[in-house]
């Protein structure tokens, strides 16, 4: 199941637009999308603070800064679904 990250912040309609643009662009997909509030860890607010929202993967690489980036979140499945295969092959 591709798990992701939101940073944003409590009341943000740019992240909730983020969290239903993934689910709207890929629905047959379960994600696990986990929100975190930037304000609640310095280091997050330091670097993310006012570029949120950021979807990103557990690695803490980003997939999409600011606006859902359809053709990011694709690349990123993707290669998600290879790496999954190259753990654990058949």
């Amino acid at each position: 199941m591709p798990r992701l990250l939101l940073l944003g912040r409590p009341d943000c309609h740019l992240c909730e637009e983020m969290a239903q643009a993934l689910v709207e662009h890929f629905p047959q997909e379960p994600w696990q999308l986990d929100e975190v509030n930037v304000d609640e860890y310095d280091e997050l607010r330091r670097r993310y603070g006012l570029k949120i929202p950021v979807l990103m993967d557990p690695g803490g690489d980003s997939v999409c800064v600011t606006r859902f980036d359809p053709r990011a979140m694709a690349d990123w499945l993707a290669e998600h679904r290879r790496a999954e295969t190259r753990r654990n092959p058949r």
